[in-house]
């Protein structure tokens, strides 16, 4: 039966308009509204909590029981079905055979990609161009549109400080300000101009709220933290998303404070709904509902369903909590009418903002092709701005063709077209993958002779069966490239390491290889900062990849061989070791900050010293108190000076703009891109404030000698956060900015803000 709809759909949707239809583009907010109310009115209450079912469909044939459900309108969205025909038929159970004709929303996860497979999240945000963000969203958007998706669950713009937690790979970093900039060009890029367009897709701002702040970085873990640091950390990037007009706002797995975020009524609807005055619809995340009961937040399912509905998650996420129980919740009195039409409204808003109701199918013929020509290149300039050149020792690189030979490539990650395509990309074929091996074969040519050896078999591999190879072909090569890191199944959703050191025999293996003597480059294809201070000292040079992606390898080759330059920037604080987390760079100054002066190593600790408070200051014995890398930090083929910091004024008054200005020179020999950062401090708050906080930056490609005078536009509310009154305020005071290539800039200059 489901076959022949299929085949009806199909001559249906021929004979239907390519275009999207205009009503839905020019329908004022009122007539929504009106249509809305329209729709409220006609729908019975069993329809109106089928509008607020989320249902997994998945891979396999769908169940006669949920096309019958569909037709009775008690299924309002679906999930996980990218096959057109299917999605179509339906969609035409929904439009045709249900009594109220409501379209389906139809749900997936297109994080970094749909078929053409861009870098992690955390690997775009290395890229600090908004505009690549925006167009790799846009691409994804087109490819998932073009199966029938419309909708998908991203971007993830949780803060997380811990690289021990898996989802780091899904986030676009430590800093609200630079996860705002970026989230909010991710849902450009999905939702397009407007969500009616041809292409655009609803995007979910996701979670809500404090999930990357899971204690001890393990996921799903509770979270525990003052409403200041909630609110000055953690949620500005949701703002920015809500501000921007993301249709749908996702709540997370964790508690928060002890009430877990799907049942959070501060959350969703205080600081959501009334505060921000957010118009989109809410979602759980997966069975989320009725985890609240594993929570030990409520006792049973019908519980549980009554605080998710009371605190406004409007839609519920494959699970069953909403429709085995809101209609007795109603007959209890417990949750009104009034509020379960509130939260269909929002939910109707979107389908109609979206043009379902006008163009619920969807032809792909109207669509590029997956994996085209400009999709791939727009992947591959995505991947090249993603890689950060963390050491150049004795500028190893680029390597010049004309001064080498031979070419040792050894590693796990060097061959492997699933593995650089990273988490969560269900859709994405290692077939069209381009590996690192492949694009090196093309640049050596006839002219280097390449070698290679796995060395492991996988990143985890512990045993040495593989190294006498390896150590043999780099004694017999020029330079060696070594691909280590860990593989994609290693993070992502629920794969939190304790230890974060490369797995397996890798470190064992480059040791190996760097006792040759000869050059060793390391890429790392990762999802996460790893703790690599041990083979960074042991190799020339270090390329931090992250998992790039469709297009790594050629984005990756370029590099090496100097084609461009590396631009990338970490967007993420790298530890030491993993002691040293939380680490990251808008630390509290305390009451005893660390110097370079007073830090004691433990092992310049006389043995039987007397006790004593070494330093005075706080720092680790056996770490120190500086990061490994710190964030913002990343080398160039080139070399950048920083000069002349100037603002337009000394002294501002609360409700004017200072202007701050700095010299950019290349002072190197090559032409490349260098991402100039504005930190600022504010010396004394209502409360303790960060020694630094990123507030702009901008990406500008210079020529060796050229210069540019980088220009800051800085509000006083951009200086505002929420002081123990819970206010959120600027104040007056003295204020540090400085200007640079990292977290640690150095080109400081001074400002004072009155009243």
């Amino acid at each position: 039966m489901f076959n022949k709809l299929i085949s009806c759909l199909l001559l249906a949707i021929l004979l239907s308009s390519a275009s999207i239809s205009q009503a839905a583009a020019d329908q004022r907010p009122e007539q929504i509204e009106q249509q809305i109310s329209k729709l409220l009115t006609e729908m019975t209450l069993a329809e109106k909590i089928g509008q607020m079912a989320l249902v997994n469909i998945g891979a396999t044939k769908v169940p006669a029981a949920t096309q019958q459900d569909i037709r009775d309108g008690k299924v309002g969205s679906i999930l996980n079905e990218v096959d057109v025909n299917k999605v179509n038929a339906l969609q035409r159970l929904a439009v045709e055979e249900s009594r109220m004709g409501i379209p389906l929303l139809v749900g997936r996860d297109v994080i970094h990609g749909f078929k053409t497979i861009f870098p992690l999240p955390l690997g775009q945000a290395a890229s600090w161009n908004p505009k690549l963000v925006e167009q790799a969203a846009r691409i994804s958007a087109l490819e998932a549109a073009k199966s029938g998706v419309n909708w998908t669950f991203a971007p993830m713009i949780d803060i997380s400080r811990d690289p021990r937690w898996g989802r780091i790979a899904e986030t676009l970093g430590e800093d609200p300000y630079l996860s705002s900039v970026l989230g909010t060009a991710m849902i450009r890029g999905f939702q397009g101009s407007d969500l009616a367009d041809k292409g655009s897709i609803a995007a979910s701002a996701k979670h809500l709220a404090g999930y990357g702040a899971a204690e001890s970085g393990l996921d799903y873990n509770s979270v525990d933290m003052s409403e200041q640091k909630l609110r000055n950390v953690y949620l500005p990037p949701f703002k920015a998303a809500a501000e921007a007009g993301v249709a749908s706002i996702m709540t997370s797995f964790n508690d928060l404070n002890g009430i877990p975020s799907t049942g959070n009524e501060h959350l969703l609807k205080q600081i959501l709904r009334r505060e921000w005055e957010y118009p989109g619809f809410v979602v759980s995340d997966w069975q989320s509902v009725g985890q609240l009961t594993m929570h030990g937040f409520t006792t049973n399912d019908k519980e549980a369903a009554y605080e998710a509905a009371n605190a406004g998650v409007d839609m519920e996420m494959a699970g069953t909590m909403y429709a085995d129980n809101l209609k007795l919740l109603i007959e209890e009195d417990r949750i009104s009418l009034q509020q379960i039409d509130s939260m269909v409204a929002n939910i109707l808003r979107i389908k109609i903002q979206l043009g379902l109701f006008n163009n619920p199918y969807t032809k792909a013929s109207d669509f590029p092709e997956l994996v085209n020509a400009e999709h791939l290149q727009a992947a591959k300039v995505s991947a090249m701005q993603s890689v950060v050149l963390l050491k150049n020792s004795h500028h190893t690189l680029p390597l010049d063709k004309h001064q080498i030979s031979s070419l040792a490539v050894i590693g796990p990650m060097a061959d492997d077209p699933y593995e650089q395509l990273g988490t969560w990309i269900f859709d994405g074929d290692p077939l069209h993958s381009q590996t690192p091996l492949m694009a090196l074969k093309k640049h050596a040519g006839d002219g280097i002779q390449l070698r290679y050896a796995k060395g492991l078999q996988t990143t985890r591999t512990k045993n040495r069966d593989g190294f006498a190879e390896a150590v043999r072909i780099a004694s017999q090569s020029d330079v060696v490239i070594m691909f280590m890191g860990e593989e994609s199944i290693l993070s992502g959703e629920a794969h939190s390491r304790a230890d974060i050191d490369l797995p397996g025999y890798q470190q064992q293996l480059i040791s190996e290889i760097a006792a040759t003597g000869k050059p060793v480059i390391l890429v790392v294809m990762a999802g996460r900062p790893l703790t690599i201070e041990q083979p960074a000292n042991s190799v020339a040079a270090i390329l931090y990849a992250w998992h790039p992606g469709t297009m790594g390898g050629p984005a990756i080759a370029d590099l090496l061989f100097g084609v461009e330059s590396p631009s990338g920037k970490l967007p993420v604080t790298f530890p030491r070791m993993v002691g040293q987390i939380p680490i990251y760079y808008a630390r509290k100054n305390t009451g005893k900050p660390a110097t370079d002066e007073t830090v004691v190593h433990i092992d310049d600790i006389e043995v039987r010293a007397k006790q004593t408070s070494f330093g005075m200051t706080s720092f680790y014995l056996d770490a120190g108190h500086r990061p490994l890398y710190p964030f913002g930090y990343g080398l160039s083929y080139s070399e950048f000076s920083y000069d002349n910091i100037q603002t337009s004024t000394k002294q501002l008054k609360l409700g004017e703009t200072i202007q701050i200005t700095a010299e950019l020179t290349n002072t190197g020999e090559t032409e490349a891109e260098e991402v100039a950062q504005l930190y600022i401090r504010d010396l004394v708050g209502n409360i303790t404030r960060p020694i630094k906080e990123l507030k702009g930056f901008i990406k500008i490609r210079l020529k060796p000698g050229e210069t540019q005078i980088i220009n800051f536009q800085l509000h006083t509310d951009d200086l505002a956060f929420y002081n123990r009154k819970m206010e959120l305020a600027a104040e007056p005071g003295a204020f540090y900015a400085w200007i640079g290539g990292s977290s640690e800039a150095t080109l400081k200059t001074e400002f004072h803000i009155t009243k």
